[in-house]
């Protein structure tokens, strides 16, 4: 009886240890972005959106993903306000606000089906929303695919109890620049990030977290005119936007990131 309990509080303590000790890992993600984009035209340069408003408007989803897209203009809209401080952003609840004043939610709402289905904004009603609202260039994010993910990895042995865990996330988003004076697309790019952590809490990989990481790397292709990036926690800035460290403006004359280009 006594080596019995002796038994059960060794492997009691044993199962402590190797919980406090898991729990003391490091909780910092994994993650990787790769990127690609179009090159802008010669006649277009980033700097022009600090003179003429841009929109950003409301992510796109497949049917399946419907519900996860409200995250993705506000994650931009904060990203952008925190890279690009002098750009005139006109925020999504900005946004909500100037198609109601204008009763254009209707058609507002028209326009996006039909992108869904042509991956065009049609020409006519973005010129109308857009002189409406006051606003020169639209940005259009899509969710194109998003998944998370948890793997047991370890268990503790003759116990119902999990040691460790991975917990990944993979995220697809394409992001567009339109003209709405012309009815041009400027730009597009597409990202998709992984992200990967091991730990015994329950929680996922959060969708912000990955959001963050993937809308982060399209914006610094976009502001550096780069076609095509892979980017990595080697990259400081990136790394710290998602742990929510973010500067309040990058040093001048210095690029966001120095990826592997393509």
């Amino acid at each position: 009886m006594r080596q019995e309990s002796a038994r059960s509080a060794a492997c009691v303590g044993l199962l402590m240890l190797s919980i406090l000790g898991t729990g003391c890992a490091s909780s910092l993600y994994g993650w990787q972005v790769r990127t690609s984009s179009t090159s802008t035209s010669s006649s277009f340069h980033p700097a022009v959106l600090e003179q003429d408003s841009v929109a950003l408007f409301g992510a796109i989803t497949p049917p399946a993903l419907r519900g996860n897209e409200v995250t993705l203009s506000y994650e931009l809209s904060q990203i952008l306000h925190k890279v690009v401080p002098s750009w005139r952003v006109v925020s999504p609840q900005e946004l909500a606000k100037r198609i109601n004043r204008a009763g254009l939610a209707g058609e507002y709402a028209k326009m996006k089906a039909d992108y869904e289905l042509s991956n065009i904004l049609d020409g006519g009603a973005l010129r109308k929303i857009a002189t409406a609202i006051d606003v020169r260039y639209v940005f259009q994010p899509y969710l194109a695919a998003f998944t998370q993910t948890m793997t047991d990895r370890a268990k503790f042995p003759g116990f119902d109890f999990r040691i460790a865990q991975t917990r990944s996330s993979i995220m697809r988003i394409s992001l567009q620049l339109w003209d709405a004076e012309t009815g041009e697309m400027l730009w597009a790019s597409m990202a998709e990030t992984t992200m990967q952590n091991e730990a015994v809490s329950q929680d996922p990989v959060y969708m912000e977290d990955v959001a963050r990481a993937t809308l982060g790397a399209i914006v610094a292709d976009f502001v550096n005119r780069k076609t095509g990036s892979t980017y990595t926690p080697v990259n400081k800035f990136l790394n710290t936007l998602i742990e929510e460290a973010m500067p309040h403006e990058k040093p001048e004359n210095q690029e966001i990131s120095e990826p592997n280009k393509k």
